[in-house]
């Protein structure tokens, strides 16, 4: 007959094992950090920007004066959940740089940042593979939107940026509406909430619902998914 065997302390063992690696499991699974980096040769605005978003706690920035820096940076350190390229700084030549970037790190996010580039180089640099643009005269709030928007996947362009300039201005919903409240509806026609919209506009989400109701009064649509329905059928997004 065998010796009965006392587990007690192997129990007492493998417990204490479990609960020392659990403690540890949690302290090192933390918030989920956005890793972004900022390519311009423009200190000042690298450097506001990299501290607004740092300021954020949950956003990791690294900065790099030109396209080639960038490039050295994305070898050594990896993938990036977004890279912004100014349009115009030293080795981009305007969207060849963004070619270049696409076609060397071609599972890379990039983005457009210029404060001096036509409207039509929005859509042009997302025809290209950009995940968006970013004009650097935008609110810092809603900058800091933009760049999680375009990180978790999708596609950003400014409202206003959205037509292109060799295209008529004179759309007749847009002749309608104000400038806002065409932002506003083109917030509907991607499927934002209010609050959402309010975040990225930078606004109270009571204006975002007074805006709505101005917009249908306007287009004559009973709801925003009808606004938003009348607003692609009428090719205005």
């Amino acid at each position: 007959m065998q010796p009965s065997r006392d587990f007690s302390n192997q129990a007492s063992s493998v417990n204490s094992y479990a609960a020392v690696h659990s403690s540890s499991l949690i302290k090192e699974t933390g918030p989920t950090v956005m890793r972004v980096l900022i390519a311009d040769d423009h200190g000042m605005v690298r450097d506001t920007i990299a501290a607004f978003l740092s300021s954020e706690g949950d956003v990791q920035v690294t900065t790099a004066q030109d396209l080639d820096s960038a490039f050295e940076i994305l070898k050594d350190q990896g993938r990036f959940d977004l890279v912004l390229l100014d349009f115009n700084m030293p080795g981009m030549n305007g969207l060849a740089g963004l070619q270049r970037s696409t076609e060397r790190f071609p599972n890379q996010p990039f983005a457009i940042l210029s404060g001096s580039a036509p409207n039509r180089t929005a859509q042009e640099a997302v025809n290209a593979g950009a995940m968006g643009y970013l004009p650097k005269s935008m609110g810092a709030k809603s900058l800091l939107n933009a760049i999680r928007f375009m990180a978790s996947g999708e596609t950003y362009i400014p409202a206003d940026l959205l037509r292109s300039e060799s295209e008529t201005p004179d759309h007749p919903l847009k002749s309608q509406l104000s400038s806002r409240e065409i932002e506003v509806l083109n917030g509907l026609c991607r499927g934002l909430s209010n609050k959402e919209i309010a975040r990225e506009l930078d606004l109270q989400e009571v204006t975002i619902k007074l805006h709505v109701r101005t917009l249908c009064r306007k287009i004559e649509a009973k709801n925003r998914t009808h606004a938003a329905m009348i607003a692609k059928e009428a090719g205005l997004f």
